[in-house]
């Protein structure tokens, strides 16, 4: 009955993994307290709104194409970022022109990092921590660990169920039942990451469940056209909705340029 000892620990595997995913959610949703509910008709502003959809790294793009748009910084097709106008409007901007250096020119992915990081984005995700519309930084790392934890349970079920199957056979239980019964465990994890996968929409890793409904309310509202419509879906969906060919290729010699650091590290 050797096989059944590797089915229990199959179970205890998947059951594991699976019961950390489902609190990690459980903990999550609870973070919509009753700040969150105050906050259901908060306008989001567009730095709010890039936050909640991308995080620090969003808030950068988008203060980096806003200021190209108004001419106050130039992206070039090569990747590189000048200031044109050393005057920022607002703490956002100020920080992605300190990050370009006092030399006024710098590679756009080191300015996108620094500007990251910055405070006035650290304290901007502090606000929406503090008013329930962004999730936590340990309610992110929770639901990430979780659900790799899943992910690597359903891989270990199944290398038990395919070890029970090719040990000498020790039982009169057929072959194929022992699979049936090692693929129980094995559904309910890929169940679980199905659901996950569902549950959890593109921004869900920042924006709490109130932070989604404003998300969703701006992007219904945003119609129309111009140019605070163009900076909407870029905060809510990225880089990859930039129109202008200079900008798209500026931002794209930055992945490329993002890219090759990390095959040198």
């Amino acid at each position: 009955m050797f096989w059944v000892l590797l089915l229990l620990l199959a179970w205890a595997v998947a059951g594991t993994a699976c019961t950390r995913l489902c609190l990690a959610a459980v903990h999550a949703a609870a973070m919509e307290t009753k700040e969150a509910t105050a906050a259901r008709d908060h306008d989001l502003t567009l730095y709010e709104a890039a936050f909640l959809s991308g995080g620090p790294r969003r808030v950068a793009d988008l203060t980096l194409v806003s200021m190209a748009r108004q001419r106050r910084l130039l992206l070039a097709r090569t990747g590189w970022a000048t200031v044109v106008d050393p005057r920022g409007r607002d703490e956002m901007e100020r920080s992605v022109i300190g990050a370009i250096g006092p030399e006024g020119q710098s590679l756009i992915e080191p300015v996108r990092d620094a500007a990251a990081a910055a405070d006035a984005v650290g304290s901007l995700g502090d606000r929406l921590v503090s008013a329930g519309l962004a999730v936590p930084a340990g309610a992110r790392d929770d639901i990430g660990a979780a659900i790799r934890q899943v992910r690597l349970a359903a891989a270990v079920v199944a290398a038990l169920g395919a070890i029970a199957l090719l040990a000498p056979a020790q039982s009169d239980m057929p072959a194929h039942l022992v699979a049936l019964w090692f693929a129980l465990p094995f559904v309910l994890t890929l169940s679980c990451l199905a659901i996950a996968r569902i549950e959890i929409q593109p921004y869900a890793r920042w924006a709490s469940p109130a932070g989604q409904r404003l998300l969703s309310a701006l992007v219904r509202h945003s119609g129309g056209g111009g140019d605070r419509t163009y900076l909407t879906s870029v905060a809510v969906r990225g880089v990859r909705a930039i129109g202008e060919p200079d900008l798209r290729a500026a931002f794209a010699h930055r992945e490329q340029h993002h890219e090759a650091l990390h095959r040198r590290d």
